[in-house]
């Protein structure tokens, strides 16, 4: 949800573009926004994203991005 209401607050797009396999460059989503978005999941999941990770393409890549790196702070 987080994903989701980020991109839909900043973004003109209706929900049922933000799917899995869309690519973020597509959906208008920057260097710049990306990191943005990282950074509201880190607060609002309380975790950290390493900063060698390679940037996430699609929306499932960074759905996939946030869950691996929230597993990993809930087993450190």
């Amino acid at each position: 949800p987080t994903i989701r209401e980020f991109l839909s607050e900043r973004l003109p797009l209706q929900p049922e573009q933000i799917v899995s396999e869309a690519l973020l460059k597509d959906l208008g989503v920057d260097s710049l926004m990306l990191l943005e978005l990282i950074f509201e999941c880190e607060e609002r999941l309380n975790i950290t994203i390493a900063d060698n990770d390679v940037p996430p393409s699609t929306i499932g890549d960074l759905v996939d991005f946030v869950e691996r790196n929230s597993k990993g702070a809930a087993t450190a």
